[in-house]
Formats: structure tokens, sequence, C-alpha cells
């Protein structure tokens, strides 16, 4: 059985998997008559489905501890996927690269947490585990274009749990 430690979310360390969601002051303008600050992120939305629509859903996560075993990973062929975690105080991210026979590659897989305020925008067609809040429960906003179809999302289960450990305190 794997075993995968979850790295510290940056936008440099899941550069390869998508971008990072998070409020930058910094690259903040003021709007809304000098009532609020707007941040434009770099994320880009990408979809190939011609047909279908966008869809933004609430998702209310269990929360569960570390050590974590999961069976199931998933990926969209048809559009990238955005999670912005709304009151989950911690979540899991795991991502791994497609392996020659197109399923997930578990020898590179690698795990993230993420924050509050803090979201993914997982690429089109990568492979990731579900949404999992760490500890207790959380909401997340989700958002990708949906045609109703089979192919909006594609799962793979394992023969045998991927474990993603508990926490190491993390090194910059």
């Amino acid at each position: 059985m794997q075993t995968l430690f979850p790295k510290r979310l940056t936008p440099s360390a899941f550069s390869s998997f998508g971008e990072v969601l998070f409020f930058d002051p910094g690259r903040s303008r003021l709007v809304n008559d000098g009532r609020a600050l707007r941040f434009d992120t770099d994320t880009r939305f990408d979809h190939a489905a011609t047909e279908g629509e966008p869809v933004l859903a609430v998702y209310r996560a269990s929360g569960w501890p570390l050590p974590m075993h999961l069976l199931t990973f998933e990926r969209h062929p048809l559009s990238s996927q955005t999670f912005m975690a709304l009151s989950a105080e911690r979540f899991l991210i795991v991502v791994a690269p497609e392996d020659p026979a197109g399923l997930p590659d578990l020898e590179r897989a690698e795990a993230f947490v993420g924050h509050r305020n803090e979201g993914v925008n997982y690429a089109r067609n990568l492979w990731h585990a579900p949404i999992a809040a760490v500890g207790a429960d959380g909401d997340f906003l989700m958002f990708m274009w949906e045609r109703g179809s089979s192919e909006d999302c594609v799962f793979h289960h394992l023969d045998e749990p991927l474990v993603v450990g508990s926490i190491q305190p993390f090194t910059e």
C-alpha cells in the first residue's frame, strides 16, 4: 500500500496540475464605490464541450481524519473543475498524472493541503481524488461545464487504497 504525505498548497507546487486560487491583496483593485477589493486570478476555465453549460454548485464534504484511505480517482475530459473552500478549514487535494494506459499514475501522485479561502482549478482531464475536508465538515463552491453525459466525470476505482498520511510540518 502506497502512502503519500501532503505538501503545502502553493501555486508553484501545484502548477503542473492546474492553478491555486486565493485572494492576493497586492494585486487587487478598489471597486464598488470603494467598499470592496477585487482580485482577478490568472485562472482560465478550459472546456472542450461544444454542448453543455457552466454549472456552479455547493458541495458539503464530510470531514475525515488523516491518514485517509482513497479508493477512487476521477477526471473530467470535457472541462476543468474548480473548488473553492467556503467553510472548510482544511481540505485534501490528491492528483495523479495519466499513465501510459490512461489511468492514474499513483507512483507520481501528489497530495496537498489547502485551507479556508483557498481553492484549486484542476486542469481538464487531470486524474484527482474527490474533494475531501480534513477534520471538520466543510462547504466548497464548485464550477465546471457539464453536458449531462458520462463524459462529464470518468471514475477509476483502485484495487487497493492509496493512503494519505498525516500532515507533516511544512518546510519552505
